[in-house]
């Protein structure tokens, strides 16, 4: 370089023929200058990739940490399959023959236990042209760090609660291992949002049959639930005779028979008859009677036979002689009077004062008043034993509005739902002054199973109760609030497991609550303080199919006599017209930016349940460590990783 400076010199003094030597310095001056551009792109470029191979290492690393099992001693405080995660990562991203590199060098370590994750890159890029000039390469180094952040945040959880979630897992249950699992997620996102003011909900929809949503109802519009609705039921009806007209009356004797028996001695006749009671002249009655009471006909139009048995008897006396001895000898005539009596029109549809329960009539009853019931005051119906009165108050689970029992349901971004009438499954549209827009309260302790079709009516005997449909209602839903680690793990802890599996129900009301276009919206638009944007999730759990039923209250009522969901009420294709519905209601979620998690715990992730899910959001948990890695990997994925370095 020194005699390259003193040619230059030289020929800068030297002014004779000069014009050949300047273009040849001239050439060399752009030579340096070319390949220095040339040289410091590749390093650019180089540099780059360095760190973009850096930050992906290392966003892979802490993504691992979250779920990480490795008991193995950590190097520089991460586990060995973290490094072994985030090498990987790094030589994808970053290949040294492709790049002209060599002698690279990466390393990643963290100094608080995993929530951050710090690397280092370091590698030697050859020159190309300026090795000419005395630059043989470029030493490049870069650093890179990930934690666990996290934005604003509506998180909706959609629970499988049926009845198969109280079965046996390893030594608990499933519903153990669900509560569990939703701990485990609540600490990860927890710590994500330490130290930042990050604003993180939480709602929740237990499912079974039914969802118990109530008193959320309620608290937006007393009006959204009906006054009104119609069971699948039972009426008692009592019978009181006097108001009947007599048409007949038979007397008839059974059981007639004699006995005579010896009493005391006397020594002559005179003193025999002089204690002789007088004989009786006519029977009399002995002991209580019985009644019993049959009925023929129909409402109101009921004959009413009264059969009365009264037990009754006649006693004689007679002295007779012995061996010259005399006794008083008493015959006993006995006999059972039966008297028959008939009435028309002798019955009473409200119990009365001097009416007597005779018989259930099981049938749909129309216009049940529910105004009191769905405010949850104690509301006395005519339902205990023969027929008294008896007080209930509502468990809070709904049946929906109005519904069509078409076998198909679709969702386009341009026409919505179809059909339109179905409004059980329109997530954003509120009840109207028209009765098919509200919801009805479910109430099992009045709902019975009966013989016969849909329009049949069913009468059982007096001493048989009846055929009581079950009561399946889940734990109370819960809209988006910010909770503490207790509250969150009382309320997990509130999870019960009863009925079947709905699918449907649940989506639609996860749906519900989460809509920003809903009869919820006041709560799922609530601005966070900081003004930030808020993702939303639905994480949708269930542990089986769909598994529905015609003969127990559900949110449909009792499909086999209410066939709200089906024209004859025992399709063979009752499961897959709900399964229509629920992948509808998916479809509608998603269109609104909102992203679906679906886990499906110790069953087969199906089509269907795959199909609702959001891309590369769907998990199989065929144990409790699968299901709380389920929800981890979901936890770190509502927790954004960020490159902070």
């Amino acid at each position: 370089m020194r005699r390259i400076t003193h040619q230059l010199h030289r020929l800068l003094k030297d002014i004779s023929g000069n014009i050949l030597p300047m273009a040849a310095i001239g050439m060399v001056v752009a030579a340096a200058i070319v390949g220095s551009a040339i040289d410091l792109s590749r390093n650019f470029k180089v540099e780059n990739q360095l760190q973009a191979a850096c930050d992906s290492a290392v966003l892979a690393a802490r993504r691992t940490v979250a779920t990480d099992a490795d008991s193995t001693t950590p190097v520089n405080g991460l586990a060995p399959s973290v490094h072994t995660v985030a090498d990987n990562y790094f030589k994808t991203n970053f290949n040294d023959s492709t790049l002209g590199t060599g002698t690279t060098n990466f390393e990643v370590s963290s100094p608080d236990k995993g929530q951050t994750v710090e690397g280092t890159a370091a590698t030697v890029l050859d020159t190309v042209v300026m090795r000419l000039f005395g630059f043989n390469n470029f030493a490049l180094s870069v650093k890179c760090t990930s934690s666990m952040g996290i934005g604003n945040a509506d998180v909706m959880m959609v629970l499988d609660t049926t009845g198969s979630m109280a079965e046996s897992l390893s030594g608990s249950t499933r519903i153990a291992a669900l509560r569990s699992a939703m701990k485990n997620f609540y600490t990860t996102v927890s710590g994500a949002t330490k130290e930042t003011n990050a604003r993180v909900r939480y709602g929740f929809v237990p499912y079974s049959s039914s969802v118990n949503v109530g008193k959320l109802l309620n608290a937006v519009d007393k009006s959204y639930i009906a006054d009104s609705w119609n069971y699948q039921s039972r009426v008692p009806i009592f019978l009181n005779v006097a108001n009947g007209t007599k048409t007949g009356t038979k007397d008839t004797y059974e059981d007639e028979k004699n006995t005579t028996s010896r009493g005391s001695s006397y020594k002559n006749q005179t003193q025999c008859n002089n204690n002789k009671p007088a004989n009786q002249s006519a029977y009399s009655n002995v002991n209580s009677s019985t009644t019993e009471t049959t009925t023929s006909g129909t409402t109101p139009n009921i004959t009413v036979t009264v059969v009365t048995k009264q037990p009754q008897q006649m006693l004689t006396y007679e002295c007779k002689s012995n061996n010259g001895t005399y006794y008083l000898y008493t015959t006993t005539y006995a006999r059972t009077k039966v008297t028959t009596d008939t009435y028309k029109n002798a019955t009473n549809s409200t119990n009365v004062k001097g009416s007597t329960f005779d018989h259930w009539e099981y049938r749909q009853v129309t216009g049940v008043d529910t105004s009191k019931f769905k405010t949850f005051g104690s509301t006395p119906v005519l339902n205990g034993n023969n027929g008294a009165s008896v007080s209930y108050t509502w468990g809070g689970c709904i049946e929906e509005r109005s519904t069509s029992n078409t076998a198909n349901f679709s969702y386009n971004s341009i026409t919505g739902l179809s059909p339109s009438t179905a409004l059980d499954i329109d997530i954003d549209s509120a009840p109207t002054s028209d009765a098919k827009t509200k919801w009805g309260p479910l109430w099992p302790e009045i709902s019975y199973r009966r013989a016969g079709s849909s329009s049949s009516t069913w009468t059982r005997n007096t001493t048989t109760d009846g055929a009581s449909a079950g009561t399946y209602c889940p734990a109370e839903a819960k809209l988006l609030t910010e909770m503490d680690q207790s509250s969150f793990n009382t309320y997990a802890n509130s999870l019960t497991a009863v009925g079947g599996t709905y699918l449907d129900i649940g989506m639609i009301w996860g749906g519900r609550m989460l809509s920003p276009d809903g009869i919820f919206k006041d709560t799922v638009n609530l601005e966070p303080t900081n003004g930030g944007e808020v993702a939303r999730h639905i994480i949708f759990m269930t542990d089986g199919q769909m598994d529905t039923s015609n003969y127990v209250p559900t949110a449909w009522g009792m499909d086999w006599w209410d066939l709200r969901t089906t024209a004859g009420g025992s399709e063979s294709d009752a499961d897959a017209r709900h399964t229509s519905r629920f992948l509808a209601v998916c479809e509608a979620i998603k269109a609104k930016g909102i992203r679906v998690w679906v886990i499906a715990f110790t069953s087969g992730l199906s089509t269907d349940l795959k199909t609702c899910a959001s891309d590369d959001s769907s998990y199989v948990a065929t144990n409790a460590t699968d299901l709380n890695t389920a929800f981890q990997e979901i936890a770190k994925q509502v927790g954004e990783l960020r490159i902070t370095e």
